[in-house]
């Protein structure tokens, strides 16, 4: 650390008796350094860096905790032990205040000499776009934290991953801890709304409200938000962005890579479902970011909710039917109060209708599993959704050739199955799991549910069945290349 006399007094703010040396994160009583933890430091400096604004308890967890997840009790620690070591309260002088069922605000006038004012001015502009974030992010850690050490260190990130698994989510809680890093800010462009019709780029421009050669000049980091049904413009919008702007970088959101140059995919999993032997205890169960999210959840609708033992299997059958999918977690769990844990896990056999209400404060496609689906049904081609609700007859993980020997036809030959399921895995419609035994694909149980239905509504759905319970039977004394010429003859 550098010594007292070479501390930069163009970044000292003053408050009370204390100057508060933003560089070398220091706090001076007079000469006299003041004792204080990392993390009580850390959450002055958020107060302090909005001075005279209520900070919301979940964002001081957020930017001080950004890769842990921290109960409120922690932060109330650290309050109280940053109000003692200030004298909080003595002679009449209040620094932090609490407002209940919000947050905590410093109220004690803040100072500094022109530089100084200027980098606080500068704090407490608006340098993003990014929506309140209402609810902590449970289960993320791990990804998140990688995804910020990352991002700065490529140009162009894009999050994968199926419906209602979470990426819009994810890549605004790594804007939220880029903040500081990009000088001229983070700012969300969200391409849903854009047509086939529309400019990208005239859309991203009229969104940050300037233009190329300004944008050009700025080191700034842009949220392209669902990309998906337009990948191939995005793509190109990407490219021409990153040329053009040397100290721009893209995190995007889309179900499929845009398969751009400089791109880094994330892939998303689900969050992570407990086994049937790691519900021995509910601290054990309580280590997997599904129950994570549903307990937390839980709690926010009932005041007072704890998992309790005889709860674990019903909790884990819940998360494990929902795919461990956090919207679907959210929504299930928003009817707890409701149906209760035993009603929940009962109704889940109607699982699209279970998931149907909505969260009001959510964009459309976020309301509901079903419109999140709907999203994703509607921008595959006529062939796609065929084969989707084509494969919703397989329960389980089901290789290329059981693919081919139930649902292959004249219209669907095999090859053209094959490059069909291939642009479903892209899509994130499909999971690919790699084994022993080679490729394997698995529908999400809330994307069979909805499959199925289209399925029904086509009126092939009992064809189909009877297909797959043909092979199903034939495989026992059937083998090899033969199964798949005698199941479409």
């Amino acid at each position: 650390m550098n010594s007292l006399n070479d501390l930069n007094a163009a970044s000292v703010l003053y408050f009370g008796p204390y100057a508060f040396h933003l560089r070398q994160r220091l706090i001076l009583e007079g000469d006299r350094p003041l004792r204080m933890g990392g993390r009580a430091l850390d959450i002055l400096q958020v107060l302090v860096e909005r001075a005279g604004r209520v900070v919301r308890k979940e964002d001081l967890i957020a930017r001080v905790w950004p890769t842990s997840v921290v109960e409120e009790i922690n932060l109330r620690v650290h309050i109280a032990a940053l109000r003692r070591a200030l004298g909080d309260g003595e002679n009449g002088q209040r620094y932090i205040v609490n407002v209940p069922q919000c947050g905590y605000c410093f109220v004690a006038p803040v100072q500094g000499d022109s530089t100084a004012q200027e980098v606080l001015e500068n704090l407490q502009a608006p340098q993003h776009n990014l929506p309140v974030r209402l609810t902590p992010v449970t289960g993320r850690d791990s990804v998140v934290g990688a995804m910020v050490r990352q991002l700065p260190l490529c140009r162009l990130m894009t999050v994968t991953g199926p419906a209602g698994v979470g990426k819009t989510t994810v890549a605004l809680r790594v804007a939220e801890l880029l903040l500081q890093h990009f000088r001229d800010g983070v700012w969300l462009v969200d391409l849903s709304i854009v047509s086939d019709s529309t400019s990208l780029l005239d859309h991203l421009l009229h969104t940050l409200d300037t233009n190329l050669a300004t944008l050009s000049a700025r080191h700034t980091l842009l949220v392209l938000d669902n990309c998906e049904h337009l990948r191939e413009a995005s793509k190109a919008l990407a490219e021409r962005l990153l040329a053009s702007a040397p100290r721009l970088s893209i995190l995007a959101t889309s179900r499929e890579a845009l398969q751009a140059s400089l791109e880094t995919v994330q892939q998303l999993p689900p969050l992570a479902i407990p086994k049937s032997s790691a519900l021995s205890s509910v601290e054990e169960t309580m280590g997997y970011s599904a129950v994570q999210l549903f307990v937390s959840r839980a709690r926010a609708r009932q005041q007072g909710f704890t998992l309790r033992k005889q709860d674990l299997n019903a909790v884990r059958d819940i998360c494990r039917r929902l795919d461990g999918l956090p919207l679907a977690i959210e929504l299930a769990v928003a009817q707890i109060d409701a149906l209760a844990m035993v009603g929940l896990q009962s109704q889940l056999d109607n699982c699209l209708q279970l998931l149907s209400h909505g969260r009001r404060t959510a964009v459309p496609r976020h309301q509901t599993l079903k419109a999140a689906l709907d999203w994703s049904y509607q921008h595959l081609s006529e062939q796609e959704q065929q084969v989707l609700q084509r494969l919703s007859v397989f329960k389980m993980a089901f290789a290329m050739d059981a693919a081919m020997g139930v649902i292959s036809c004249a219209q669907l030959p095999p090859s053209t199955l094959a490059l069909i399921i291939e642009r479903l895995a892209q899509k994130s419609l499909l999971a690919v799991e790699r084994g022993s035994a080679g490729l394997r694909y698995r529908m999400l149980n809330t994307t069979r549910g909805y499959a199925r239905e289209q399925l029904e509504r086509s009126g092939d759905s009992n064809d189909y069945e009877r297909r797959h319970a043909r092979y199903v039977s034939r495989t026992r004394w059937v083998s090899g290349p033969q199964l798949t010429a005698q199941l479409i003859e």
